[in-house]
């Protein structure tokens, strides 16, 4: 070999290595962002916008979206994070860590002289490894309310602060069970959030109905009902002009009285069908309110508020259709066969004035199948925590009734894996065993990260958990109040099963993909399809 090709040879050698590191550094820098807010124990970040906007939070998820990342490999680990919780709802926080951690491991070996296809063999050994390990670890457990509330504050507590936690976990709880239809999927959109800025987000509750974001359109209508029969229609109750240019004549105010009365017949005796219907059934002192998404003009709100009915007009077609499953009864769209069963039912209705905005709450409602869990704090940053923290701890709940099992919590699941790959890498020959103890090892990084942020010294933490699970081999995790050795049944700290399958799934093949890239090329503009420049130079490498 020539000593121009030797050269070549080299930086061609270094190019590919400066490509690798380019992706275990990424990595690596985005692991030392995340960690310090992992776990119940873990800080706040604080966000900064260009507009000079400031948020506050721990959510991984949320400093994931927000970040402007430019590097393109720190990128694709974000939005790896970020798809594992469009997909179950949490562990964000987790796969940025064990990506970062895996990489970290196999940069050391790489520096030793082993071919990353050969760790990423052991690393894809090790994957399926754990995923059979998961069925044997997991928990069955009866789906009760107290499992639920448990697994909601694990959530919880990992991303707001411990007396919000003690008021959100009933709340999320309560409202998933709520929902529950037997032989349906459960659709967390049945649970609205809605919002005030207005007192303290201690003052957050589950209203088991709906709650509008308007008012009656009269003074002389009722503020306060109780005992309510509830009509959602959708028709029109005010004059409404005809769609073509046209004038009416008259040559007296006689003439021109008995025009505007026929004029408001039809409107009228749909007014007074409605009134009719109220008068039939409100026999004992029952409240009734009419919904309506049309319009209802001046003279029909008129007539409403001296019979005592609470009359909302323009609702949102939205609102309507929770109205039905919140309250019971059928939307009707119109007036001439109205009856009893055409009603829902609510135990309280009343309308609260903040500012200028007028809110509507429908409440106690005997079966309803979709609540609303109603905010409050006096700033949009407050409201804005707590609205991530009840999609997150409301998945949580869901993802349990799914499942029909928990995962012990507090790093027990991630000290099992080691225990077990250490022993299953005996099994394995040649350096692809490498690979495997490699990974076994970054799985300790979730329990030592906890500790960390605990501040517990993260050795001694790992050492206290392995010998107590080698002593008693059951589920052993870190106890973060206390420092020590907790079971995570007796303290009710629980994962998802199904975070924990796709944590395993998504950050192996991505970490492995990395490996595997030894050269990172500049893209042109025209990707699969166009002329090309049969002329034009090739794509430069990036450095």
């Amino acid at each position: 070999m020539s000593s121009v090709q030797f050269v070549n040879s080299q930086a061609e050698i270094l190019r590919k290595a400066q490509a690798l590191a380019m992706n275990i550094n990424a990595g690596k820098g985005l692991f030392e962002v995340m960690k310090s807010n992992l776990g119940p124990r873990g800080t706040l970040k604080m966000l900064v916008s260009g507009g000079g906007l400031i948020k506050l939070t721990k959510d991984g998820n949320v400093l994931l979206h927000e970040m402007q990342i430019q590097h393109p490999t720190a990128s694709m680990i974000a939005r790896s994070a970020v798809a594992q919780d469009d997909t179950v709802g949490d562990g964000t926080t987790s796969n940025v860590l064990f990506i970062g951690e895996l990489l970290k491991q196999a940069e050391r070996l790489i520096l030793d002289g082993l071919h990353p296809r050969i760790i990423t063999e052991g690393y894809e050994l090790s994957k399926n490894k754990c995923l059979s390990l998961l069925d044997e670890f997991k928990v069955l457990k009866t789906i009760d309310a107290q499992l639920l509330s448990q697994v909601a504050r694990t959530s919880l507590s990992t991303k707001v602060q411990p007396e919000w936690v003690d008021l959100l976990v009933p709340i999320v709880t309560d409202a998933v069970l709520s929902i529950i239809q037997e032989g349906k999927e459960i659709d967390l959109h049945m649970v609205e959030i809605m919002h005030m800025i207005h007192r303290q987000a201690k003052d957050s509750r589950l209203v088991k109905g709906l709650v509008l974001d308007h008012g009656g359109r009269h003074s002389d209508m009722p503020d306060k009902l109780k005992n309510c029969y509830i009509l959602t229609c959708n028709v029109s109750l005010e004059y409404e002009k005809t769609e073509v240019h046209s004038g009416f004549y008259f040559a007296n105010a006689e003439q021109r009285d008995r025009l505007i009365a026929s004029e408001r017949i039809l409107t009228d005796e749909r007014c007074m069908k409605i009134i009719e219907l109220k008068r039939k059934v409100c026999t004992k002192g029952e409240g009734f309110v009419v919904i309506n998404q049309k319009g209802i003009d001046p003279v029909c709100l008129d007539m409403f508020a001296k019979e005592g009915i609470l009359g909302l007009r323009r609702a949102k077609k939205r609102n309507m259709e929770r109205l039905m499953l919140a309250c019971g009864g059928i939307a009707v769209n119109g007036v001439d066969d109205l009856r009893l069963e055409d009603l829902g039912w609510a135990g309280k209705v009343n309308q609260e004035t903040l500012g200028e905005e007028k809110y509507t709450t429908v409440e106690e409602c005997k079966n309803p199948k979709s609540v609303t869990i109603l905010l409050k704090g006096p700033d949009d940053h407050t409201i804005a925590i707590l609205k991530e923290a009840v999609r997150d701890g409301s998945r949580a709940v869901a993802n349990t009734i799914k499942d029909k099992c928990v995962i012990p919590g507090g790093g027990a699941l991630e000290l099992f894996f080691y225990s077990k790959l250490m022993e299953y890498k005996d099994t394995i020959e040649g350096k692809t065993k490498l690979g495997v103890q490699a990974y076994a090892e970054s799985m300790l990084v979730i329990p030592k990260v906890l500790a960390q942020n605990s501040g517990y010294d993260a050795q001694d933490s790992i050492i206290l958990l392995l010998d107590e699970y080698h002593k008693k081999k059951v589920p052993v995790g870190l106890n973060l109040w206390d420092y020590g050795v907790m079971s995570p049944e007796a303290l009710g700290v629980w994962d998802n099963y199904c975070v924990k399958k796709t944590f395993i799934d998504i950050t192996t093949t991505l970490a492995e993909q990395l490996l595997l890239c030894d050269e990172i090329l500049k893209a042109g503009k025209k990707m699969g399809g166009g002329d090309k420049d049969e002329h034009a130079p090739a794509p430069a490498p990036v450095m």
